[in-house]
């Protein structure tokens, strides 16, 4: 079995990873699972690609495990250059409550007429050889409210509705919303490299 550590502190990015990766020989530590967690990366990237080597690479550095790295967000039509590789840290700011953070965004939402918004997420695969990234994108609207509770760190879960679909991402399931979402699709294209890599190295 092949271990990697997931280089992130969002859990609910660690619920949808360990869900996706089900059923591979594969065992995905979260940095909360190593008895001396290290500090949390500065993201100072302008490309979701160039976020996720950064912190993929911060956390082999600090930990030599093999890493999974995500950097995801939203950019939505209606606030254009304001969110993207910003998402999180944008409006009510990192340190904000995931309530006081969708808050702040719906209430900018609020008089826009344009709602469609695209999620993307590049994972970084990184350890002493390895540097692969694995992209994966979806498109829809931003809804006026909140319609359904979501994992904690991805409020705008509550608030996205994939296109074709007539339930928000969190109102989907886990399984459900790993089929459709941009980190469903980044990590099947990284399990097919994992898969592909393991039977050519006959491991």
């Amino acid at each position: 079995m092949r271990t990697y550590l997931l280089a992130t502190s969002n859990q609910g990015k660690i619920i949808e990873m360990r869900a996706a990766f089900e059923g591979l020989d594969i065992e995905l530590l979260a940095p909360s699972d190593l008895p001396e967690p290290p500090a949390k990366p500065d993201e100072t990237k302008d490309t979701f690609e160039g976020n996720a080597i950064e912190k993929g690479e911060y956390y082999f550095k600090e930990t030599g495990i093999p890493c999974i790295a995500d950097d995801s967000g939203v950019i939505v039509e209606a606030l254009k250059q304001e969110l993207g590789v910003h998402t999180r840290r944008w409006g009510a700011g990192s340190e904000a409550s995931d309530e006081e953070w969708i808050t702040y965004f719906l209430d900018r939402m609020k008089d826009e007429k344009d709602r469609s918004a695209r999620f993307v997420c590049v994972l970084a695969l990184v350890d002493e050889s390895v540097v692969q990234t694995f992209e994966g994108a979806c498109d829809g609207v931003i809804t006026n409210e909140i319609e359904a509770g979501y994992l904690p760190g991805l409020p705008i879960a509550g608030c996205f509705k994939v296109n074709g679909s007539d339930k928000v991402f969190s109102a989907l399931g886990v399984e459900t919303k790993n089929m459709q979402s941009h980190r469903g699709k980044a990590v099947e294209k990284l399990k097919e490299f994992l898969q592909n890599n393991s039977r050519s190295d006959g491991s």
